[in-house]
Formats: C-alpha cells, sequence, structure tokens
C-alpha cells in the first residue's frame, strides 16, 4: 500500500480523496493555484504544492508541473478526481512512465473509452446498444447542418473529449446547428484542448442512467447498481439519486451485464461509469464511459455500503476486489442535490464571491465511513468566509441523503435544504427545493427534459410551491414577538413607562413591485414560556416552540408537535426593519407590525427603481472576454453586445432594442461585477 498520495485536483473531490487516505492512514499532497491558496483542502493536506496562476490551464492542467511536486513530495501515487486531466490519456502514460502510479483505469482504457467516437465502435464490437449518429469527427458547421439533416432533427452535437456538460448542444434546426457546433468546439478546445466533434441522434423524452463499474488487474469486474441522473439542466446534472425509479431488475442486470462486458474488452481497472440513455420502453443505449470517479459517487456509496476511494486506492496498488458480483449490497434510497453558486432566479447565472456564511446541515453520515448511513452527507471544498472564485465550476458542496426508501429520503433532503445557510453568494437551494416538491419528481415521473418542459421561461419566486404559505407568516410574527418579548425585559426601564408586548401584530408582506400584502395575525405566548407561542392567522392556528437563539439564521422548532427546520435573519438591503424568512424553498420579505403602524405604512409611497433600460449590464461577476460594439454604432434588437466568461461558460449578451451606442463603458479583459454597465444606449 502506497504511503503518499498526490491529489491532481482541487475543491470537494480533493477533500473527498484525502479524507478516504486519512482513514487509510496514507499521507496526502494537495496541489494548489494562486486562486486556491487558503482552499480547504490545502489546509486538509499534509502537505500543499503550488503549481501556477488562477487560470486552469496555468495550473491543474499543467501535467509537468503535477509530476514534478510528485517528484518533490515522494509521492508514490497521483489520484485525479474528476474533470481537468482525469481522463486524460497522455497524462495517465506519463504519470506511469515516471514510475508513479495511477489511481484510476490504464491509460490506453482511457484512450479507448475518452474519445466517444472510437468507444462507440468499441461498445458496438462488445455487443453494448448503440445510438444511430456519425462516429466520425467533422470539421464544418456546414457539414454538420448537412449530416444533421440526414439523420434527421433533434440531433445532438458533442464534443470527443468533452464532459460535465461542455462542448455539447442539442440542435432542433440548421441554425442551432451551426451556432452549437461553432460553441462546442470553442469550449472543447478551451476547456480539454481537443476541438472535435460529432453527432448522434438525440432521443426525445430520455433518462440517462448510468451502472457504476469496478474492475482490478486481475481480470474482475462487478457493476454496483445503477445511478439515476435524468433530472438536468443544460446536460448539467442537478439531482442524482441510486437506484433508479423506472427501471426493472431485468433492465438493470442487462444494462450491468452489458457495462461489465465493455469494461472487460478495454481490460479497465478502477472505478468507472457506463452511461446509458433509456427509452420509456426501458431500451437502452450506450452513450459514454467516463473513466473516472463520478460527481455523484456518494449515492452508490450509500446504497452499497462501500467507500469507492478506498476501492480505487486498493485496485491501483494491485489488490483483489474484496467482492463479487452477488455480494453487491441494494440498501434504501440515495438522493444527491449539487449545491451550485449560481442565481436561479436570474437565469442561473454564475454568482462568484466570497462566502460570508457557510453553515451547512448537521451531518449523520460521513466521507469516508460507510458505517454511518441513512442520514445526511455535505461533501464540499469549501469553508464560511472562503472564495467561489471565477475560474472554477459552481458547485459549492454536495448535499447527500440517504433514507429507507424513496419518500424517505426526499422528506430528508428537503428538511436538509431548509438548514443549509449559504450568504455572500446565490445558490440554486430554492430551486433544488422546487425540485424535490414537483408532484412528477416525486411520482417518480420524469426524463432529461423535466427542467426545460416545467421551467422553459425561467424559475420564478412563484414556481417554488408551498404546502402552507401561511406558515410563513407565522413564524415571521413569532420571531418579531421573540424579539419584543427579550427587548421588555431589558433593565432599566423607567417606572410605569415599561414597555408592554402586545398580542395583535400585522404582517406586512413586501413584494417586489411595491405591492405589500397586509395579514393579521394574533400571537399569545403557551407553556407560560419564551418560546413557545400560539399564532393565529385568519382561521389557522400554529403552535410555535423554538429554542434556537436570537440573531441565528438557522432556527429549529415544532409547529402543532412537528419539527421543523427555517431560516430567518433581517433583510437589510430591503428594509432594515423586515424579517426574511425562508422555508421549503419560499421566501417571504415581511415587516411585523402593530395594526396602526400599518395603517400608517400603508400610506408611505413606493419609490421605483432608477430605470436601467438604456444600459447592458453585466448580469454575474465574470470576466469581459468580447466587446462586440463601438461607440456611434447602430444596433439592431437581438445583435451581440458583449460576451462575458464565468466558471468555464461563455455568456453572451444581446441588445434587447434598436438603438446606437453612446460609449462603451467596460473594457475587454476586465472583471465585471454583477450589473455593472457595460455599453450604455443613446
Amino acid at each position: 500500500m502506497f504511503t503518499k498520495i498526490l491529489i491532481a485536483n482541487r475543491g470537494e473531490i480533493a477533500c473527498r480523496v484525502i479524507a478516504t487516505a486519512k482513514k487509510m492512514g496514507i499521507l496526502t499532497v494537495a496541489v494548489y493555484s494562486d486562486a486556491d491558496k487558503e482552499a480547504r483542502h490545502v489546509g486538509l493536506a499534509d502537505e500543499a504544492v503550488h503549481i501556477g496562476a488562477a487560470p486552469s490551464r496555468d495550473s491543474y492542467l499543467q501535467a509537468d508541473k503535477i509530476i514534478a511536486a510528485c517528484k518533490a513530495t515522494g509521492a508514490q501515487a497521483v489520484h485525479p478526481g474528476y474533470g481537468f486531466l482525469s481522463e486524460n490519456a497522455g497524462f495517465a502514460k506519463r504519470v506511469e512512465e515516471e514510475g508513479i502510479v495511477f489511481i484510476g483505469p490504464k491509460h490506453h482504457s482511457i484512450a479507448a473509452m475518452g474519445d466517444k467516437i472510437e468507444s462507440k465502435k468499441l461498445a458496438g464490437a462488445a455487443g453494448v446498444n448503440c445510438i444511430p449518429g456519425v462516429n466520425d469527427a467533422i470539421d464544418t458547421a456546414e457539414r454538420a447542418i448537412e449530416i444533421a439533416k440526414g439523420i434527421g432533427y433533434p440531433v445532438m452535437i458533442k464534443a470527443s473529449a468533452g464532459g460535465g456538460g461542455k462542448g455539447l448542444r442539442v440542435a432542433f434546426n440548421d441554425k442551432e446547428a451551426f451556432e452549437g457546433f461553432t460553441s462546442c468546439r470553442n469550449e472543447a478546445r478551451n476547456s480539454f484542448g481537443d476541438d472535435r466533434v460529432f453527432i448522434e441522434k438525440f432521443v426525445e423524452e430520455p433518462r440517462h442512467i448510468e451502472i457504476q463499474l469496478l474492475g482490478d488487474s486481475h481480470g474482475n469486474v462487478i457493476y454496483l447498481n445503477e445511478r439515476e441522473c435524468s433530472i438536468q439542466r443544460r446536460h448539467q446534472k442537478v439531482i442524482e439519486e441510486a437506484p433508479s425509479p423506472f427501471i426493472s431488475d431485468a433492465t438493470r442486470k442487462a444494462m450491468g451485464e452489458q457495462a461489465v462486458a465493455l469494461a472487460k474488452a478495454v481490460n479497465y481497472q478502477s472505478a468507472g461509469t457506463v452511461e446509458f440513455v433509456v427509452g420509456k420502453d426501458q431500451s437502452f443505449y450506450f452513450l459514454e464511459m467516463n473513466t473516472r470517479l463520478q460527481v455523484e459517487h456518494p449515492v452508490t456509496e450509500a446504497i452499497t455500503g462501500l467507500d469507492l476511494v478506498e476501492l480505487m486506492i486498493r485496485v491501483a496498488a494491485g489488490e483483489k476486489l474484496p467482492l463479487a458480483q452477488a455480494e453487491v449490497q441494494r440498501n434504501g434510497w440515495a438522493i444527491e442535490c449539487r449545491i451550485n453558486a449560481e442565481d436561479p432566479f436570474r437565469n442561473f447565472l454564475p454568482s462568484t464571491g466570497r462566502l460570508v456564511r457557510f453553515q451547512p446541515p448537521k451531518e449523520t453520515m460521513f466521507q469516508a465511513n460507510t458505517q454511518e448511513l441513512y442520514g445526511v452527507r455535505v461533501d464540499t471544498g469549501v469553508q464560511d468566509g472562503g472564495e467561489i472564485p471565477m475560474y472554477y465550476d459552481s458547485m459549492i458542496a454536495k448535499l447527500i441523503v440517504h433514507g429507507t426508501d424513496r419518500l424517505d429520503a426526499i422528506a430528508k433532503m428537503r428538511e436538509a435544504l431548509n438548514g443549509f445557510v449559504i450568504r455572500g453568494v446565490s445558490s440554486n437551494i430554492p430551486f433544488q427545493a422546487a425540485l424535490l416538491a414537483h408532484p412528477k419528481f416525486v411520482a417518480g415521473d420524469f426524463n432529461t427534459g423535466f427542467i426545460a418542459e416545467n421551467y422553459g421561461q425561467g424559475f420564478h419566486a412563484e414556481d417554488v410551491p408551498h404546502d402552507d404559505p401561511a406558515f410563513l407568516l407565522a413564524l415571521a410574527a413569532f420571531v418579531h414577538r421573540r424579539y419584543l418579548s427579550r427587548a421588555s425585559g431589558i433593565s432599566g426601564q423607567v417606572a410605569g413607562h415599561e414597555m408592554e408586548v402586545g398580542e395583535a401584530f400585522t404582517v406586512v408582506a413586501l413584494g417586489a413591485d411595491g405591492e405589500h400584502a397586509q395579514t393579521a395575525v394574533s400571537v399569545v405566548d403557551f407553556q407560560e414560556k419564551t418560546g413557545s407561542s400560539a399564532v393565529s392567522v385568519g382561521a389557522k392556528s400554529y403552535q410555535l416552540c423554538s429554542g434556537s437563539r436570537l440573531g441565528s439564521v438557522r432556527i429549529h422548532g415544532t409547529c402543532n408537535g412537528l419539527p421543523f427546520t427555517a431560516q430567518v435573519e433581517r433583510a437589510a438591503h430591503k428594509n432594515p426593519l423586515a424579517l426574511r424568512i425562508a422555508h421549503n424553498g419560499r421566501q417571504l420579505d415581511a415587516l411585523v407590525l402593530s395594526p396602526r403602524a400599518a395603517e400608517l405604512h400603508a400610506l408611505m409611497p413606493h419609490k421605483a427603481p432608477p430605470d436601467m433600460s438604456r444600459f447592458v449590464l453585466s448580469p454575474m461577476p465574470g470576466l469581459l472576454v468580447h466587446v462586440g460594439v463601438v461607440a456611434g454604432q447602430k444596433v439592431q434588437a437581438g445583435e451581440r453586445v458583449a460576451v462575458i466568461e464565468a466558471m468555464k461558460m461563455e455568456n453572451a449578451l444581446f441588445a434587447t432594442n434598436d438603438g446606437v451606442v453612446a460609449e462603451v463603458l467596460a473594457k475587454q479583459g476586465e472583471s465585471l461585477s454583477v450589473d455593472q454597465p457595460i455599453v450604455r444606449f443613446a
């Protein structure tokens, strides 16, 4: 067994590998860029080596620097994590040639499966079902359109070296095929250094289901059940679960056996995943093989009780797999939500910056520990006060729950999301909460088009369902009453003029458009103790109890005897007196006033926001990589004005109306903040 390994990655996956290495008594070496010098994985490792500037092409993609770091620290093996160099056959080969063990498959297996064009040919030869398409690299956008017409729309345009949703577009017509081909080539060249693109038929109403594999150097290969990864947005997985609520035992067995046959055909030795697209009749087709550890591996760990990182390390050290196919377990139900730094209410634009507050829900399951199951686990590479840089992907954390069945897992995940506190950057937690509450998701009735179908016009606050919206009003009144009760107990009050706390209040819900709905509530103590109140909202009554400290964002308690978790804080940016209540993805900004104060508040004029219609604003923090207009230029609606790059994705900004450019306010290469003006029209 190794005594020291280097993790050629960053973020949560680097922390994940370190956890298992520590359990096994193996020393760890972290590598880091300029942007990550204070990162969590650097602090967790036994040693850390600086490998370059912030952009990944100058650091985490620098094979020479990583190999040099191995030699300088005496690391005997490299774990590549996922992304970056994890599926780079050339890197794996060089590592092996330098006498360092690559904790992953052999380079020839990566080369065979990492190339999506060649992998389909190999899969077909191994007896695996394949999708119709053209498996040769395409040179021009015109040729791409010609091929797409031949196959028939819709088609999927994919970069041969792509992954993680990068270099992938679905086209439904010639225009989309032309633009998709160009975008795929650019993204693939920037992210992977390989701009080859191919096209295949897009299976409509598909499910994305993948088989987790493990192979060793002794010829043994087993599959560890499947993962359901159909809940995707722009081909990026959002929620993953194991097992799938869709496939039958017979389909599971058939998919598993085909995946094993493919792995054996390339002498696969490590953890890997074969991805399939599955039709509504449970017909399935090979999509690709990921020759690495998957982001969503924790859900498989939960239902099988296996530490996949440990098994990868043991296989790399030459050990045999410790179990046979018949011994693979499938216990309970696991779900993973990817918590990303993006604003779901602004079309999921990236949100970078400092984590002013980061408080994950209480963990009862832990990385590298397969004994503590049926609980909550958080895999993250960040910490309170840490930075979410613009140079890498948007993931803040992975929230994993393990339940006795699917409904139990969904309930645990909803409660865990309620207790996940993230401030300083926006997160997709409200969107995750909405997905988990959607009747079709709960019923298991969905496919990869689920998000596009249900949220095709964007995601809005009203899209978040809530079982009982009046509960939010009651909670606001309850917390406000507790603040008043505390104030009434302050010593030194003038006799006869002590503060008295009433029972009648009005909750004023603050709308974004200046509309303020008012609701009369009453709050009275019961059980004769602070922290317990009976709140009446119309005909509804809530008995609320909480021992949570005032001022704490996260509040735990019971409502009518049932436990709840919510978040409560001052909404200072809107109104310093307002409370912001968040529960089950729904957010309420409200003032809690006396009835007379509420009457006066209704008479206050609304201050309209300034008119910014003549400006093109940066919708996110990012790098301005292109400005397509100059002062004095006439611009038509729909014309591209600028391109911003953030978190490895390009985002084009278009003019919404015809006009003439008065001035360009930002320069190419400038780092922009959210809502920073780029162009002003006359």
